[in-house]
């Protein structure tokens, strides 16, 4: 019951935070030592809304190469994990904190990328065709090589995508900048 508050806490103190990342105090690491196989199961209950009777700790996890895909990992804490070349096509990612995350390479295709902090991760070669973005950070994010092909990309993200000095060449224009 604890770890169920404890999981709707954070759940909130994610939805209110923004990219002011130093101010969030996550929970220690789950000792589980299972946590990282949570996400081959994902989220069952809540779902897009990050409501969970435990919290989906992935903090450090590697699923390099790994098949995520269809996964829900809403609510997920994915600080310092490694999706190297991982499948995320039709992963539904809400309200993920997922800071200094490296996702090289990693195929979001078709997913659902809402509200989740990438702050200071690595999207190096990315792909987010036909996804769906919004309301996602990206302070300090390495964008190079990303792509957002037919992505459906809310107008704030746009914003903060094109300040990204990372975003370059085609990438820029597959988002939507006006430079």
């Amino acid at each position: 019951a604890l770890s169920g508050v404890v999981a709707a806490s954070l759940s909130a103190t994610l939805a209110l935070g923004g990219p002011a990342h130093a101010e969030i105090r996550l929970p220690p690491i789950d000792q589980d030592p299972d946590r990282c196989e949570r996400a081959f199961v994902g989220n069952t209950i809540g779902q897009a809304n990050a409501v969970s009777d435990r919290i989906l700790d992935l903090r450090k996890c590697t699923y390099d190469g790994k098949d995520l895909s269809t996964k829900t990992l809403s609510g997920a804490l994915m600080v310092d994990a490694s999706f190297k070349g991982a499948n995320l096509t039709e992963v539904v990612m809400s309200k993920a904190y997922a800071l200094n995350a490296d996702f090289t390479g990693a195929d979001f295709t078709n997913a659902v990328v809402d509200r989740v902090t990438f702050d200071d991760a690595n999207l190096t070669n990315a792909n987010f065709r036909n996804a769906v973005i919004t309301g996602a950070t990206y302070e300090n994010t390495v964008l190079t090589g990303a792509t957002f092909e037919e992505a459906l990309i809310g107008k704030e993200d746009v914003k903060r995508l094109c300040e990204n000095p990372t975003l370059v060449g085609d990438t820029r224009y597959e988002v939507g900048c006006k430079n």
